[in-house]
């Protein structure tokens, strides 16, 4: 993108000179079209650099739902032939059920659950979990200690990349419930299946004991 800057500076510097100043007009027949032309690259080149910005990002997610869903990892999130019950568990919206502090018990205790009723849950976390949990970044491994589970069956997304499409993605890929509070009303156009009835399942504390609407 320098050189398209460099040239539309150039000329435009060359048109203000030929309107200024008399017998300069040659010039402006000069740097007008080039100033069009570099004007038009300038254009292209941001257009270009956006497009390239937003492939990253949308590669950063697909990425981050492969590793979720697909071959080689193994456990949860890699498909069997047994079929088993998967449920993709929003961890950093569970984290906050308890009294609205962010309580890595409360994930435990939902994963409990969840493995005792005969479910396969993984668990996604923003970035800033850690922080909001420890006073620092934590990463799968991480996790995975303090919940029990293994590290393909936990997932810590990558920092300005949000949990929540991931989390959608991977539901939708592996046919699976989601565990959360949030109804993704922001994400219900590319995922109406949030609306139905069961998809989300919310849950709380009712008498210091954790609860699911498995309904």
């Amino acid at each position: 993108m320098f050189v398209p800057l460099l040239l539309c500076l150039a000329s435009g510097i060359g048109l203000a000179l030929a309107v200024a100043l008399p017998g300069w007009q040659d010039l402006g027949m000069l740097a007008g079209p080039m100033l069009l032309a570099s004007a038009w690259l300038l254009l292209r080149a941001g257009l270009a650099r956006g497009a390239a910005d937003r492939g990253r990002a949308a590669h950063s997610i697909h990425r981050q739902v492969s590793e979720l869903t697909g071959p080689p990892r193994r456990g949860v999130f890699a498909r069997k032939q047994s079929s088993p019950k998967y449920v993709v568990v929003d961890g950093s919206n569970v984290m906050h059920w308890k009294d609205n502090v962010p309580q890595i018990e409360s994930v435990r205790a939902v994963v409990d659950m969840l493995t005792a009723a005969g479910y396969a849950p993984g668990v996604v976390f923003d970035a800033n979990a850690g922080h909001k949990l420890m006073g620092k970044y934590k990463h799968d491994h991480a996790f995975g200690k303090l919940l029990g589970l293994p590290d393909d069956r936990v997932m810590v997304v990558a920092k300005g990349t949000p949990a929540d499409p991931v989390i959608l993605a991977s539901a939708r890929e592996l046919g699976a419930r989601i565990v959360s509070n949030d109804r993704f009303r922001d994400w219900a156009e590319t995922h109406p299946e949030v609306a139905k009835p069961g998809h989300v399942i919310v849950g709380g504390y009712r008498d210091g004991q954790v609860w699911l609407d498995m309904a």
